[in-house]
């Protein structure tokens, strides 16, 4: 299993390989398709900026960057430098994809500067009491009318079965995407949506009127 540690800024993952595998078997080899799919529910399109809050080993990373082809640029940054490193080493060909270590209460970018926020699998890994700060920081640097997308599983299928039970000792509601609708309305979003996308994803986002 993989390694979790507990942070001041929340809970880090700490050995990507391990993670890696992983997801790679949760998924049934389908990790990259997935990852593909999601990109897809952010209507991420070519040429646009997008930056993939907590991104991990950079699987979602990599999707966004084969969207937003070469005009375009991806930024993934991660609390974790194992994650970031590994990530790193993993960008082979793509120039249009990097990645930074950093915490989404806390972004060190400037404001209106992406058209795509992302971040999946991650917002219970924020302390409580600094997720609206973390949206907050993702409204910031995205440009008007730009969008936000975070997803997690969603309580549905055999895999939202499993991952009930790795999660035994976490409120059910922790990874629910769906409570973070009033507080995405609270700072500003407007076409808040919710979907599940195939394995049992919820998929949550939004719009910063512009």
């Amino acid at each position: 299993m993989f390694r979790i540690e507990q942070e001041s800024h929340g809970i880090l993952i700490t050995n990507p390989r391990a993670y890696a595998a992983f997801t790679t078997v949760f998924f049934g080899g389908r990790r990259t398709r997935h990852a593909a799919a999601v990109a897809a529910a952010g209507g991420v399109r070519a040429g646009e900026r997008a930056l993939d809050v907590a991104s991990g080993p950079g699987t979602l990373a990599f999707a966004l960057a084969d969207r937003v082809g070469p005009a375009g640029e991806v930024l993934g940054i991660d609390a974790a430098r194992e994650m970031v490193d590994y990530a790193r080493a993993r960008t082979g060909h793509r120039t249009n994809c990097r990645f930074e270590q950093g915490v989404a209460q806390s972004l060190d970018l400037p404001d209106s500067a992406f058209d795509v926020v992302t971040c999946t699998f991650a917002m219970h890994h924020i302390p409580e009491d600094d997720r609206a700060r973390a949206l907050a920081q993702m409204w910031r640097v995205l440009r008007p009318g730009g969008r936000i997308l975070l997803a997690d599983m969603a309580p549905v299928g055999i895999h939202g079965r499993v991952t009930r039970l790795l999660s035994r000792h976490m409120d059910p509601a922790e990874i629910d995407i769906r409570r973070y609708r009033n507080t995405l309305q609270e700072i500003g979003f407007g076409e808040i949506a919710y979907r599940v996308i195939t394995p049992s994803t919820g998929v949550l986002t939004a719009v910063k009127p512009g």
